[in-house]
């Protein structure tokens, strides 16, 4: 049940914590139609949803609920209509799973048992909405995880796998010098990412999987594994037709799976060099791990908010370009230095800000062609969830969706001379987009990080996965006013200290010129497309045509 008058519950919130929310007099809002997006409007929306009231917005949660009603009050005030049958929100059935103390046991032949540490050696946690987990058996190193009939690549080899637990190296398979494209040579696929890993897990039988973390490969440090997974976990309601799931889930220090190799007399390093041909063979290790916990399990329900601007085409109006963002972050979790709430200023109150100030110019403006669905999607943090159940139960026909344009992190350091575009090569999205932007004296930068697999990292994945063309549009690093490299010492900083970390805060400095540049341009793009009579189209060899 939602909270009743719950915009004046919001407003009274916020004052007593110091946030202003005041709602527009008529003949403010006349005078706001007439407004530009701004700095200011942006600087409101990312103020209140990255403030500590909100308790870092995690799904099924209060201060989630917050979220969500704030951004639906924000689209009803624009003149948006409600996306779900009358309603604005899409409700998103979760199931919020959190694990009791946990204590891993390992035996190796006839040494002395040893234990895992939970977090500093492990995390873990539920493979499915259970009251209980467990995973019981002999560990087996399988390389990569990965078989890929199309790159002749089969990790398994045909082993049976049912009851083992699954050691795992993260990330692809490197790309030999004889073929560089290999698994998209440097750029991650799908293969490299770990919901693929644990989902071709379950394909093998397997009672568990661990997956061995580095920073350099994971594309993050330990602390984030520790800021997502140490705490409760949420999942959407299980699939019947998916294969068993795992017992266990979970991630295992470089070091601690180097330790634990060690015992039954294996070098971690000479297995990485085999597990890098297609002529490797899992490798059973005569380690026994048993680990086993409680769980509390809560079934419980998160909301998508989803507000159209509709279209003026008679025939196109039932046609649609969707805007995306993640309205959610991770809650209340471990602390650090003292402070437990993970705020999620970036990440991503700032994309929604942007959105939001995208929806209200939108829907100020003149009408387009194609209506234009914008949908603030839950559970991004968990594994895009609230994007997947939107993919599996759109609000419109699917197959009447143009193209998806997310904003994953708006940008909050100042204006650039580029944008980094996910999603640019699979697509006519990104040739249009640099088109666009080429007469305002802008770029498309490749992908920094493109080992880091961000393309299936973010809610335009789920679109992609179910055949809409789909971008997610962000910031570059080539800053105004700023010397070369600035931009990329910045986004190297808080990768490292603060994704997923409560010092993801509201900066009263943060420069949000950028933000009102990447709004306007997500604007243009919309609007463009949702006046186009072509549809975008996939580029040859894209992994998700329609």
């Amino acid at each position: 049940m939602r909270f009743p008058s719950v915009f004046a519950r919001l407003t009274l919130a916020a004052v007593s914590a110091g946030v202003l929310v005041t709602p527009l007099t008529v003949s403010a809002q006349r005078a706001r139609a007439a407004t530009p997006i701004t700095a200011a409007e942006v600087d409101a929306h990312l103020r209140f949803l990255s403030s500590d009231l909100l308790e870092g917005r995690a799904p099924a949660t209060r201060g989630g609920q917050l979220a969500a009603e704030y951004i639906a009050t924000e689209l009803r005030q624009y003149g948006l209509t409600p996306g779900v049958n009358g309603s604005w929100f899409q409700d998103v059935p979760i199931d919020v799973v959190t694990a009791q103390p946990q204590t891993i046991h390992v035996a190796t032949g006839g040494k002395a048992p040893a234990t895992l540490r939970f977090p500093e050696d492990v995390v873990m946690w539920a493979g499915s909405a259970v009251d209980s987990s467990a995973m019981r058996g002999e560990l087996v190193f399988v390389g990569y995880g990965v078989n890929a009939p199309e790159n002749k690549w089969n990790d398994f080899k045909g082993m049976d796998l049912k009851g083992k637990i699954l050691l795992i190296l993260v990330n692809d398979p490197p790309a030999p010098a004889n073929e560089p494209t290999l698994f998209g040579g440097k750029a991650m696929t799908y293969y490299g990412r770990w919901t693929y890993k644990f989902e071709e897990a379950e394909r093998q039988g397997a009672a568990g999987a661990l997956i061995i973390h580095t920073t350099e490969r994971a594309g993050y440090p330990w602390h984030t594994v520790v800021g997502s997974w140490a705490k409760e976990q949420r999942m959407l309601p299980r699939d019947a037709s998916l294969p068993a799931p795992l017992g266990v889930r979970g991630w295992i220090t470089d070091s601690a799976a180097t330790s634990l190799l060690s015992r039954a007399g294996l070098d971690l390093a000479a297995l990485r060099t085999q597990a890098a041909s297609r002529d490797f063979q899992p490798v059973p290790t005569g380690i026994t791990i048993d680990a086993s916990f409680r769980n509390t399990v809560a079934h419980m329900q998160s909301q998508n908010v989803v507000g159209v601007v509709p279209g003026s085409g008679a025939t196109a109006k039932n046609e649609y370009v969707v805007f995306s963002a993640h309205w959610d972050h991770l809650g209340i979790g471990p602390a650090v230095n003292g402070d437990s709430i993970y705020n999620g200023a970036s990440d991503n109150a700032s994309g929604v800000a942007d959105l939001l100030a995208v929806a209200r110019a939108a829907a100020e403006g003149p009408k387009p062609k194609r209506s234009m669905l914008f949908v603030f999607v839950t559970a991004e943090e968990s594994g895009l969830l609230g994007s997947e159940w939107f993919g599996q139960h759109p609000t419109v026909p699917r197959d009447k969706i143009v193209a998806d344009i997310n904003l994953d992190g708006g940008n909050v350091l100042g204006r650039t001379r580029d944008l980094t575009v996910l999603g640019d090569t699979k697509s006519s999205l990104g040739p249009e987009l640099a088109a666009m932007i080429k007469p305002m004296g802008m770029r498309i930068s490749p992908d920094e990080h493109p080992e880091r697999g961000a393309f299936y990292r973010s809610d335009h994945f789920s679109f992609a996965k179910v055949g809409i063309p789909s971008v997610s549009i962000g910031a570059g690093n080539d800053f105004i006013d700023h010397p070369q490299g600035w931009g990329s010492q910045q986004d190297d900083y808080y990768t490292e200290h603060n994704y997923h970390q409560p010092s993801d805060e509201y900066d009263p400095k943060f420069d949000l010129s950028g933000a009102t540049q990447l709004s306007q341009i997500v604007l243009r793009l919309g609007l463009r497309l949702a006046n186009d009579p072509a549809w975008p189209t996939w580029s040859k060899g894209a992994e998700f045509k329609r």
